[in-house]
């Protein structure tokens, strides 16, 4: 690789590896001036005609002049960047600033070996989020006619093009301000590249197994078995420079022996050996990585700086990355037959596709499954997660027609921004389950180099449900949820129908589907099936179609009865699962063996989900119910509030913090505050501080009688209970008094400031806060004021952007906000304005990363009106953001 020597202003977070649109990776970085020889031969291979294209002439070589004027930037008003694979540059994107300084002109040249890849689209989206960085809105190009890829990458963008045609040139202008077109452009092109790179690691056309071993139970030797007796319809490769048979074949010595090109290499050999094998498969052309050796991230800071340098090293070279400590991966379609991983078996096929990081819950999700023979379309063990994560999987899982649902056992996520996005996206088509420890988040796993959260708690939990995720605790709930998405329709409501041959366990089962939130339509527990099979199976095929026809679902909940298998009645219960178009679990009670052989004897396509236990049905159904309830509501509306200037907003946070660069946070004054709102339409009640009586009231007859006086102090000032508050104030004189009293009154907390406020309309105190978080980025939390949130911790959190559903969701989520609809005879108050306010403090979080946290209390919700009595707000160097308007992966 080109070592790189970096200007002191060198823009390092610009920096970022890509993937490609066929699925392959890149580097992308700023071009340097030790880059000109590299440039130079970048541009004597291209063709006379790419050359044409760019410079309007032919020239065989560039001078020593062109090379400096095109190397030496100052990353502000001369920007470039390359793309490369290894050494080799094959993409080269610049722009020069105007005369006009909002306006730049760009232009790109792409390797004639790499055109068609999608580098010019990526390239224009970098360069457009670095000159917004740098104050430019709007690029220009001119294009000769005949140019027709370099117009279409300009025209599909998603940007508005305005075109003039003059003296033989195409002349193209556009705003690069993100619009809803051009970002829906970038997600699918994102989308379409990320799924293809994943389709290239679970379903390759060639395998080598690198450490294949003759010891019998090494990795190696078990790796390379398990892709052979799984037979996979591709071929594979040994490689071991030492044996001279591995598993009945002949190994290669290295990868570069290997004839043609390898897909999937996999690595089991030992941890140091393991930089000098990615870098032989980096010059062999190989496509993907599967790396099962330990001893990188999961071995402290040097063993994580291992890892990062292997991950560089693999993007550099155009490959994708599963692990390290990968477990493997695995796809059941027939068409491939691939068990690269350490499961003695190719997987039983199904629809289910599986995510997992550490390779011991992976082990463990793996059994779960197992022993409910819940079919599997792929699995992925991303081990330490250094590069290919869930959002990889699940960009693929969407356009794979053999999976029906997808499940992630996640014990951090990198990008949850993203993962939010797509989620969503994913959970419209097909059933998302995410199981995650409580503390994700908090802490890190071994092996795992992600930021942690500073969020409330719940903020993650908040963010699953606002994405659509079946939100399960562990692995065996995660398997309960799967084998009834798989096996089963989703319910289109509530009602639950409980049948069986038990009024005791009817009764427990009712007693927790109300507490899940489901509604039992009907009960009947008191089938007498102990009569024959001849006429067992049809009284309980008519109790339970019966019980259906006034139900969304039903659950059948049987003790054993002698001469009546559980294979014969579980045949019976799908069939009428079939008949009614609608979900039925059952439960066998009392059979020891947890493991309930009743799948594989099914015929149907579709299986009936068998549980031990009524609670983890109970639970399994509910959380379907909650996500199909989720999915029968219309799309999500996101609206924008009336009267909002983010431009205007932005410009003024740009002028606060120019020359700020520690990481101190500004707490901004009180006209800045208002200044800033006022650009969202957001109003805070003016207060005045005061020192004399005389300037209290000089202030009060200003704003208006009556008045409210409060103290400064931040844990006493909306105190109205320890003196810190006096409302209702109507004159000179009474004002005079009051200040006095609360003097007296405050006096053992020592000396306070006073300040003196219009009056509000009298209305429910909440609290509205907004953060920056370094995981999940923009968090809003709402709850109503005193004991609620002080003590009780009563809050709701979600995640910007919000949608119109979200917002009022959020309002409505605390425990205690039953009191802003009326409560014990007070009126309820106006929650559509404070479903406004909370929409636009919401939008001006996520449109301001710099505003790292804002306060909003007391908020008064009144019968007519919503007023903001206090508002702090602190800004500072926004961190970059994990999901922004450009294609990056997240190492």
């Amino acid at each position: 690789m080109v070592k790189l020597e970096l200007a002191p202003e060198y823009p390092a977070h610009w920096e970022a590896d890509v993937v490609l649109r066929d699925g392959a990776t890149g580097h992308l970085r700023p071009m340097t001036p030790a880059d000109a020889d590299a440039v130079q031969t970048f541009h004597m291979a291209q063709s006379q005609n790419s050359i044409y294209m760019r410079f309007f002439t032919y020239k065989s070589k560039l001078t020593a002049k062109e090379l400096r004027r095109f190397t030496e930037l100052d990353y502000r008003d001369r920007v470039a960047f390359v793309i490369t694979r290894g050494a080799e540059i094959i993409g080269i994107g610049r722009y020069d600033r105007l005369n006009d300084p909002t306006e730049a002109e760009v232009a790109f040249n792409v390797s004639d070996a790499h055109q068609g890849r999608g580098l010019g689209s990526i390239l224009l989206e970098h360069l457009a989020a670095a000159a917004r960085e740098n104050g430019i809105d709007k690029f220009s190009a001119e294009v000769l006619p005949e140019n027709r890829k370099m117009i279409q990458v300009f025209s599909e963008a998603g940007y508005e093009v305005h075109r003039h045609f003059d003296d033989g040139v195409i002349s193209l202008h556009f705003d690069i301000d993100p619009t809803d077109k051009s970002r829906a452009v970038m997600e699918s092109r994102e989308h379409r590249a990320e799924a293809r790179s994943v389709a290239g690691l679970v379903a390759p056309a060639s395998v080598a197994v690198i450490g294949a071993s003759r010891a019998w139970g090494s990795i190696g030797q078990q790796l390379l078995e398990h892709v052979v007796e799984g037979q996979f319809t591709g071929a594979v490769h040994a490689v071991n420079q030492e044996a001279l048979e591995v598993s009945g074949m002949m190994p290669y010595a290295s990868i570069a022996e290997v004839p043609g090109t390898v897909d999937l290499a996999i690595i089991a050999v030992p941890y140091d050996q393991v930089p000098a094998v990615v870098e032989q498969c980096g010059r062999a052309g190989v496509k993907g990585l599967v790396i099962a050796t330990a001893g990188f991230a999961d071995d402290g800071a040097q063993g994580l700086a291992r890892q990062r340098a292997l991950v560089r090293q693999a993007r550099a070279n155009g490959m994708r990355l599963v692990g390290p400590a990968s477990l493997g991966l695995a796809n059941t379609d027939p068409a491939v037959s691939l068990n690269a991983s350490m499961a003695p078996a190719l997987p039983v096929k199904g629809g289910l596709g599986i995510f997992t990081q550490s390779a011991a819950l992976g082990v463990s999700l793996f059994a779960s499954l197992s022993r409910r023979d819940v079919g599997l379309s792929t699995v992925l063990s991303a081990g330490n997660r250094a590069d290919v994560s869930g959002n990889d999987m699940m960009q693929f899982w969407e356009d794979d027609a053999n999976t029906t649902a997808c499940g992630l056992y996640l014990e951090s996520i990198g990008n949850p921004r993203k993962f939010a996005r797509i989620s969503r996206r994913l959970a419209r088509s097909k059933p998302v389950i995410v199981a995650k420890s409580d503390s994700m988040g908090l802490r890190l796993p071994p092996g795992h180099a992600v930021r942690v959260t500073q969020a409330p708690a719940g903020a993650l939990d908040a963010m699953l449900r606002q994405s659509g995720v079946v939100r399960v605790n562990t692995i065996e709930e995660l398997s309960d949820v799967a084998q009834l998405v798989v096996g089963q329709p989703l319910p289109q409501g509530p009602g639950l129908a409980i049948i069986g041959n038990s009024a005791a366990l009817g009764a427990v089962v009712a007693d927790a589907a109300e507490q899940q939130g489901l509604k039992v339509a009907t009960v009947q527990t008191k089938l007498l099936l102990d009569v024959g099979q001849s006429k067992a199976l049809p009284l309980l095929k008519r109790a339970v179609l019966a019980g259906l026809a006034g139900a969304d679902s039903a659950i059948v909940t049987l003790l054993p009865v002698i001469g009546l298998p559980v294979e014969t009645i579980a045949a019976t219960l799908q069939e009428c699962s079939v008949t009614s178009g609608k979900p039925v679990l059952a439960v066998f009670t009392g059979i020891v063996d947890p493991r309930i052989q009743v799948n594989r004897q099914m015929a149907a396509a579709k299986t009936l989900p068998a549980y031990s236990s009524p609670g983890a049905a109970v639970a399994a159904l509910a959380a379907v119910s909650r996500y199909a309830h989720w999915l029968i509501l219309e799309a999500p509306v996101f609206e924008v509030p009336a009267g909002v200037d983010p431009e205007a907003a932005a410009a003024l946070l740009d002028t606060w913090l120019e020359g700020v660069t520690t990481e101190e946070l500004t707490t901004l004054g009180p006209e800045q505050v208002r200044e800033l709102l006022g650009h969202y339409g957001i109003t805070v009640l003016e207060s005045v501080p005061f020192g004399s009586d005389d300037q209290a009231v000089a202030a009060a007859e200003r704003l208006g009688w009556p008045v409210a006086i409060k103290t400064l102090d931040p844990s006493l000032r909306h105190r109205l209970d320890l003196g810190g508050v006096r409302i209702n104030i109507e004159n000179a004189d009474s004002l005079r008094r009051n200040i006095g009293q609360m003097r007296k009154y405050l006096q053992p907390y020592g000396s306070k400031e006073l300040e003196v406020q219009a009056m509000a309309e009298v209305g429910q105190s909440c609290t509205l806060r907004a953060i920056e978080d370094p995981l999940l980025g923009p968090v809003v939390s709402f709850g109503l004021s005193g004991d609620a949130v002080n003590l009780l911790d009563d809050w709701a959190h979600r995640v910007p952007p919000l949608s119109v559903a979200d917002t009022a969701e959020l309002v409505r989520s605390p425990r205690a906000a039953v009191k802003l609809f009326g409560y014990e005879g007070l009126p309820a108050g106006n929650v559509n304005a404070l479903e406004d306010l909370v929409a636009r403090v919401a939008m001006l979080k996520e449109e301001h990363p710099e505003i790292a946290w804002m306060e909003f209390k007391p908020i008064l919700v009144g019968p007519s009106t919503v007023s903001v009595l206090s508002a702090e707000l602190r800004i500072g160097n926004p961190a970059q953001r994990t999901d922004s308007a450009r294609r990056a992966m997240i190492s």
